[in-house]
């Protein structure tokens, strides 16, 4: 049996209106619960800011490898405590 095809006559989509509401508060929650956590942690903006611009710089063919070894680097601990602290100044 072709669970796709057995899905297609069923509306999954379709909520009711309490279901509605509960999807709707619990996204607005998660949102406020997520912008609470990024901004009680800084360095996650800066070490995505670091990634993204090594690669828009270096422009690597095999990205995960990219990503594996950036990191892993031992030097990135170090890296972001000084960009925190110099963004801190």
């Amino acid at each position: 049996m072709d669970l796709r095809r057995a899905m297609e006559a069923r509306d999954i989509g379709a909520l009711s209106q309490m279901q509605q509401e509960q999807l709707g508060k619990f996204k607005i929650d998660t949102r406020i619960d997520n912008e609470k956590y990024l901004r009680s942690h800084p360095e996650v903006e800066i070490l995505l800011e670091e990634f993204l611009r090594e690669v828009f710089m270096k422009r690597p063919e095999d990205i995960r490898e990219f990503a594996a070894v950036h990191f892993t680097d031992p030097d990135l601990p170090e890296r972001i405590k000084r960009e925190m602290e110099e963004r801190k100044e």
